[in-house]
């Protein structure tokens, strides 16, 4: 099967995966305790106040009425508005979503920038001190949670030191740069407005480094098993034998075969960070998508919580199939089907 045929299937798979996805998250928000009609109102709403709310959302109707209206909505763009904000989801995803985007591709970068070489490096000195250092540091970063380590550094390097801001995205008394992708660091170099770069950056670099610690440890430790196993085959060896360089055998041999368990690891890892920058962003006050889920979910709003679910479920099936497309441009003997 060629790639064309390949993809074509693979999206044609989103829908019903999607589709389970939606009636899924459907129908725990409405198993869920609680009066979201009665938050939203506010406990001074009269009776009639909130049987009005009821009846402007919808929510007077069956449930399959209102699965079936909600659905005919999301395929004509429409996502609901907020019960509590009245705001559109459509248009408060368009802001958030960005936000733990780029907080996540940072975070991943970081991890595979860090992560490789340091896999690289320990392989190489196999039981020796890189080695142990590059372990050691691997398990520390694991046994910590994330959100204990992103106070310490908030408070040490933020709040005592003075070296990165404490919170938030951008600074409240500053315009940020122009949208065009909402992700700040690109916006600001397509606007070659380096000094927004520069604060963007600055306050980017603690959540998202601080974020991607468990994805170093486990792309360090992948990468580290594979090299090994690489190093060990015969026609490294072979290369070896007939004089070619280390570093071209290191390079274009060894890594490139090991890169594909790496590959599958920092797939991985970016759906778990994506989920786990709700922490990260509660701590830091990011204003992204994980910080509006908790908003969402404190108050009972069905609809953010319907439209995130499905943001979430066509980010990850994205990264699967790239990450499958990527495999056959690493290893050619790879073959879709």
């Amino acid at each position: 099967m060629n790639l064309r045929l390949y993809l074509a299937r693979r999206f044609l798979m989103l829908a019903p995966l999607l589709l389970g996805l939606s009636l899924l998250t459907f129908t725990i928000s409405r198993l869920v305790p609680g009066d979201p009609v009665g938050l939203a109102a506010g406990p001074q709403a009269s009776v009639e106040i909130q049987e009005a709310l009821r009846k402007q959302f919808g929510l007077d109707q069956p449930l399959p009425i209102q699965y079936l209206s909600y659905m005919r909505g999301v395929l004509q763009g429409d996502w609901g508005r907020s019960l509590y904000t009245r705001r559109d989801v459509t248009e408060a995803l368009s802001v958030f979503f960005p936000a733990t985007l780029e907080l996540t591709l940072a975070a991943v970068l970081l991890a595979t920038a860090l992560g490789v070489p340091a896999g690289v490096i320990s392989a190489m000195y196999r039981n020796q001190f890189p080695d142990h250092v590059a372990r050691v540091i691997s398990l520390f970063f694991v046994s910590f949670p994330a959100f204990w380590l992103a106070m310490i550094m908030q408070t040490v390097l933020g709040r005592y030191a003075g070296l990165v801001p404490i919170g938030r995205r951008f600074p409240v008394i500053m315009s940020p740069p122009p949208q065009v992708t909402g992700l700040y660091l690109v916006d600001s170099l397509l606007a070659l407005d380096f000094a927004a770069f520069s604060i963007a950056l600055n306050h980017i670099l603690v959540p998202a480094l601080v974020l991607s610690f468990g994805a170093l440890a486990s792309i360090t430790r992948i990468t580290r098993a594979s090299m090994i196993e690489i190093l060990e085959r015969d026609f490294v060896r072979s290369a070896r034998a007939i004089g070619i360089p280390e570093r071209v055998v290191i390079g274009k041999y060894v890594l490139r075969n090991a890169f594909i368990a790496t590959l599958t690891v920092i797939s991985l890892n970016f759906g778990w960070l994506m989920a786990g920058a709700i922490l990260i962003e509660t701590i830091f006050d990011w204003p992204g998508i994980g910080l509006y889920a908790v908003h969402a979910s404190l108050s009972l709003d069905f609809q953010p919580i319907m439209g995130i679910t499905i943001v979430y479920g066509v980010l990850f099936s994205l990264v699967n199939i790239l990450t499958d497309v990527a495999y056959g441009i690493l290893d050619p003997r790879i073959r879709y089907g």
